[in-house]
Formats: structure tokens, sequence, C-alpha cells
């Protein structure tokens, strides 16, 4: 039986916006190795959505009673940044606030680009990045990431962020590898709010 792609998704008062199911990492806590969505939607794309297949979606919902609308899903955003762009700019001149939720490897994908700049230009308010661990050596066993020197690349991006004026989160999977405290200290370290997240997978 077909199944129409979940491209938009509600939940915690906000619109999920699930554009993509490529990643630039392979964590081994991902909730695609077990499970096929999140709050009952099945994340899994058969293709990526366009921009205007996207635009038309949102255009159906009533945006104002969101406290925001936040790229997240199954896969990482930023690769398909200017669809990202594009689709906040529409966005925000709606007057509709936007996250984006990301692993933060722009500057490897993008070395070109001042993504960062990019990206509070479109109107973005708030960008959380998959911290996810206290040290490299760590992070590297955890996300497995497709790029050399992500961790530290990570960092660079979210000094970015923080330099652009758009609101910083990080974010960490509550494992027993993971020294939490210390990703809070560098969290505060970079001026950003810090939020743990669960997990509900096998360990």
């Amino acid at each position: 039986m077909n199944r129409k792609d979940t491209i938009i998704y509600e939940a915690h008062g906000n619109l999920y916006l699930n554009i993509t199911n490529r990643c630039t990492a392979d964590c081994v806590f991902c909730i695609k190795r077990y499970s096929d969505g999140v709050y009952g939607y099945n994340l899994r794309l058969s293709k990526e959505p366009s921009v205007p297949v996207i635009i038309k979606q949102l255009s159906e919902h009533e945006l104002s009673k969101y406290k925001e609308v936040v790229f997240t899903g199954f896969g990482e955003p930023l690769v398909r940044l200017d669809d990202v762009l594009e689709i906040t700019k529409w966005l925000t001149t709606r007057g509709i606030p936007v996250r984006l939720d990301t692993s933060g490897h722009a500057k490897l994908i993008y070395p070109d680009r001042d993504v960062a700049r990019e990206i509070a230009e479109s109107g973005m308010k708030v960008v959380s990045i998959s911290l996810n661990a206290q040290d490299a050596e760590t992070y590297n066993k955890l996300c497995d990431p497709k790029y050399i020197k992500a961790y530290e690349k990570m960092l660079e991006f979210a000094k970015d962020i923080s330099k652009s004026g758009m609101e910083l989160r990080f974010t960490a999977v509550d494992l027993p590898v993971v020294d939490i405290e210390k990703c809070r200290k560098i969290a505060g370290e970079y001026c950003a709010d810090f939020k743990v997240r669960g997990y509900s997978g096998s360990v």
C-alpha cells in the first residue's frame, strides 16, 4: 500500500519539517536505527519533497497557532541549505519563528560559504546543534561523522552562530559514555542553552 510521505508533523505546540533523510553522521543512538519515526509519524521519505510542495503544505496550516516551525526530522536539513534558506524566508516574512536542528557540520559541507550569516539573514531565530559529546574521541565513536575534524568544525560553526546574533542551543543524548556536566560546561562557554535528550533504543 502506498503511503503519503510525512513532510510536516505536529508536536509540543510546534510544527516540524522533515525535508530529507540524508545525514552527515551515522549516530549509534539515531532513532532511524530502531524506529520509523516519532509521535506516531513515519518519517522515512520515498523522495525529498520540492520547495513548492513543502510551501504548499505549510500554507495549508494555520501557522500562527504554533510556537515555532522547526527543521528537523530524519536527516540533516543543511544538506539542502538553499532550500532551508528559501523556506525560512517564506516563513519569517509571515512572522513565523523558525528553528534549525542540525549536526553542525555546515563548515564541512560548504567550506566556501558563510552559512551562519546566510541563515541569520534568512530570518532564522534559533539554531540547535547536536553537541553529543564532551570531546572529539567520544563524538567520533558515537556519531561516526562523514568528515574528519567534525567535532572541531561543529564547535567553530557554533561560534559563528553566536556571533551572528541567533540564539544557540546545544543538545546531548543521555548515554553512559557522555559526560553531561562537561557538555553543559561547554554550552556555557559558548553562551548556549543546553538540553539533554533521552534515549529509548537498545544500549
